[in-house]
């Protein structure tokens, strides 16, 4: 029996199982090893000879966006409008059958746009090349799922299914779960608050289905099984998705309204070119870029081009600000100078822990070079003297 039988047998059981507090150890116990399953189904075969082909692309500019989908929604169309970049579009099914970047200009930054092919239900499971496809939005720092709005609702909920199964967590936080592995001492199992969905015991049974009889586990929260079971994987990739319903030209007001006030959703029009401006404003909050200019010592700020940091790529603090410059300036600097909504008033001397905000300018003052490489003033700590008497140069006699 293969891996995918397996797994859709254990799904069979656990939708006969009824939920209740008797089965929930024995529901626990079968999501662990659909869980196993899963990374092994992920996992290249035996005896492969190096990497397959993929859609994978060179990574460019401060940000990358994976636009995910079924066929013939309109995910080639939105890459000709954001970036003008020439994506085949027609009106059957598949016309996209590799991955096609595009760059958008916003904002002084170059954000990179992936048009992916449009994946089906099964994905996850390697049908339609859904793994290739999915692997590189696993690679993307937010992912835009777009969505025809005049289809059913279900298309979300089997996307976010396929995404989920592979690994990827949308619109959802790491859990607050501390997990090591030890050599001996059993398992200790402490919580900061009352548990609601798990106690010790299923903690205990999940970690031997895994074969972890040596660790250490603590709860900051009130996690379900599945966030357990993701910290113990080690491989989940919690990212931002921006679910994009295009079409909306179609569809009834009412329709609109509804598809507009969801979370984390926006609708557009390719056709009619409607509120695409809106989406790019919320694609450059979600992925919450900082720019930040930089002054020269006695001259003006250097606005044409900024520097560009991202919590998801290295960190907003001045430190990270250094080393984005070079590697060798941190060691160098004294104090910054930082003009900004992070400043508390003009300027203000920061170290390098400052978080910087988006539009920040900040001035570098690197610490000075002593030549003699001793104190200053009457007292020094270091002479330029020989050290023994001998070497010392003597003086001339005095005449008489």
């Amino acid at each position: 029996m293969g891996i995918v039988e397996r797994i859709k047998e254990i799904e069979a059981e656990m939708a006969r199982t009824q939920k209740n507090k008797a089965t929930e150890y024995h529901l626990g116990q079968l999501k662990a090893k659909i869980a196993k399953l899963r990374t092994q189904l992920l996992e290249p075969p035996k005896g492969s000879s190096g990497a397959g082909e993929g859609f994978e692309v060179t990574k460019y500019g401060h940000g990358r966006v994976a636009l995910i989908g079924f066929p013939s929604v309109g995910k080639s169309t939105l890459l000709t409008m954001l970036t003008g970049t020439h994506s085949e579009a027609a009106s059957y099914e598949f016309t996209t059958l590799t991955c096609i970047p595009g760059i958008i200009h916003y904002n002084d930054t170059k954000i990179q746009l992936l048009d992916l092919p449009g994946i089906i239900e099964g994905a996850s499971e390697g049908k339609g090349r859904g793994r290739q496809v999915i692997a590189v939005s696993k690679s993307s720092d937010i992912v835009l799922m777009v969505l025809d709005a005049s289809k059913s609702e279900g298309h979300r909920q089997i996307l976010t299914r396929e995404l989920e199964a592979v690994g990827l967590r949308l619109n959802k936080r790491p859990p607050q779960i501390y997990f090591k592995k030890k050599k001996t001492g059993g398992i200790s199992f402490n919580s900061t608050l009352h548990l609601t969905h798990i106690d010790e015991k299923l903690c205990y049974q999940i970690l031997h289905e895994y074969k972890i009889h040596n660790a250490e586990v603590l709860f900051r929260e009130d996690a379900t099984v599945d966030d357990l079971i993701d910290v113990i994987e080690g491989n989940r990739k919690y990212m931002k998705c921006i679910y994009v319903y295009n079409k909306i030209d179609v569809v009834g007001i009412d329709d609109v309204d509804r598809l507009a006030r969801q979370p984390n959703s926006i609708v557009i029009s390719c056709n009619l070119k409607l509120n695409l401006d809106r989406l790019l404003a919320k694609m450059w909050e979600a992925m919450g870029l900082v720019r930040v200019y930089t002054k020269p010592q006695g001259q003006q700020p250097d606005f044409a081009e900024p520097v560009v940091l991202s919590a998801d790529r290295g960190g907003c603090t001045v430190e990270d600000f250094c080393n984005h410059i070079h590697r060798s300036l941190v060691k160098d600097v004294k104090y910054v100078l930082v003009w900004g909504t992070s400043a508390r008033h003009y300027p203000q001397h920061c170290g390098l822990c400052h978080l910087l905000h988006d539009e920040d300018v900040v001035q570098i003052v690197k610490k000075k070079e002593r030549e003699d490489g001793g104190g200053r003033g009457r007292f020094k700590s270091h002479s330029n003297a020989p050290v023994r008497i001998s070497d010392r140069e003597k003086k001339a006699p005095l005449k008489t």
